[in-house]
């Protein structure tokens, strides 16, 4: 299981996911931040980008904020 800093961008014009220098990954989301669905559309997004399934990648933290900890089933070195 790797951890790995997320920030979430909703409200964009399209989906894009970014690595930024850091490690982090920087996140372009169509969805509004209401009702969980730009959490929904995160998981959904990772899950394609990892080639894992939705059930796998939990959120650890920042449920609510734009800034969030994300678990996904990979090794460390498969995030480029």
């Amino acid at each position: 299981m790797t951890i790995f800093p997320v920030k979430v961008k909703p409200n964009s014009q399209q989906q894009s996911i970014e690595e930024q220098p850091d490690g982090s990954l920087t996140i372009h989301l169509k969805s509004p931040p209401v009702n969980g669905k730009a959490n929904q559309e995160l998981i959904i997004l990772l899950a394609k980008k990892f080639k894992v399934p939705k059930s796998a990648i939990g959120i650890k933290s920042g449920f609510s904020s734009r800034n969030k900890l994300v678990e996904i089933p990979i090794e460390p070195l498969t995030l480029k």
